[in-house]
């Protein structure tokens, strides 16, 4: 009795006995491809006016799911936005200060990175994907600025602008970082991050607060073009001298313990020359004497 063995090469061309060599080779499986991290927009809607048919239709396609916090009456109900679309949720929040505004719609989000946005249309959804690019490459938290190279603000006052640079300066001294705007509010993070948010604040200083947090824990911070564009819903409330205040003590109230020691400079000594100091010596002075 012969045994014949059959060589690899065989055994791979007759994969299928039962084919014939006439009939259609079948379609390969089409490789699956890394699914990207579920992102989540939050914009909290302070004073009932957020034009949400701008808002959605600027939204990106990476964005999944898109929720409206606060007093949210008379918008959408929950559901997909469009076919492909993210899904919209509502979340009415009637609670004083703005704080618990911000921080109920962020408990809300489930995608694992998490952009914040005003519903006012200053900020504009179409820039997230710079965001969530840094985010994918090992950031933990990513801001807007509008005082780097591609960003900007329409119509932002002289007397804003020279506030925001005193400001600034007071934050790079207390921190030691060398960031270029401290309370935008444009801002991405990793949802990890989210259970070290304490928000506190009520109004314009919650940018500060969420960037000064994020320095006090040590995330890597990183700032991405953002343009600032007018508001959509009339003029702005915003007060230079008021609001310049409240920034000021949130940075000074989060700031680390060893912030003053950096306020203050440190002295400056004169260098004395090894020559003058032979001279000063008393063994100098009775020798010349």
């Amino acid at each position: 009795m012969k045994v014949y063995l059959a060589s690899p090469e065989a055994t791979t061309l007759i994969a299928h006995p039962l084919r014939r060599a006439t009939d259609p080779r079948p379609e390969p499986a089409p490789a699956t491809a890394p699914r990207r991290p579920a992102v989540s927009l939050v914009i909290p809607v302070l004073d009932g006016t957020c034009d949400i048919t701008w808002l959605l239709g600027q939204v990106p396609d990476c964005v999944e799911e898109v929720i409206l916090v606060g007093d949210v009456r008379g918008h959408s109900p929950d559901g997909p936005v469009s076919r492909g679309g993210p899904c919209l949720r509502t979340v009415e929040q009637r609670t004083e200060g703005a704080g618990n505004v911000f921080h109920a719609g962020l408990l809300a989000a489930c995608g694992e990175h998490v952009v914040l946005i005003d519903s006012n249309g200053s900020m504009s959804p179409g820039e997230i994907p710079r965001y969530l690019h840094y985010l994918e490459n090992g950031y933990d938290f990513v801001k807007g600025s509008r005082f780097i190279a591609g960003g900007g603000s329409v119509g932002y006052p002289l007397l804003r602008r020279v506030g925001q640079r005193v400001l600034l300066r007071v934050a790079r001294r207390l921190y030691g970082q060398q960031l270029t705007d401290v309370w935008y509010g444009f801002c991405a993070f990793r949802r990890e991050f989210l259970r070290l948010l304490d928000l506190r604040g009520d109004g314009v200083e919650l940018g500060a607060e969420i960037v000064a947090h994020a320095l006090h824990y040590g995330l890597r911070i990183a700032e991405v073009p953002s343009l600032e564009l007018p508001r959509r819903d009339g003029a702005s409330n915003l007060r230079t001298v008021h609001d310049g205040a409240r920034i000021l003590r949130t940075l000074l109230d989060e700031r680390p313990r060893t912030a003053l020691v950096r306020l203050v400079p440190a002295p400056r000594f004169r260098r004395v020359s090894a020559r003058h100091t032979a001279r000063s010596t008393p063994e100098s002075k009775a020798t010349n004497s």
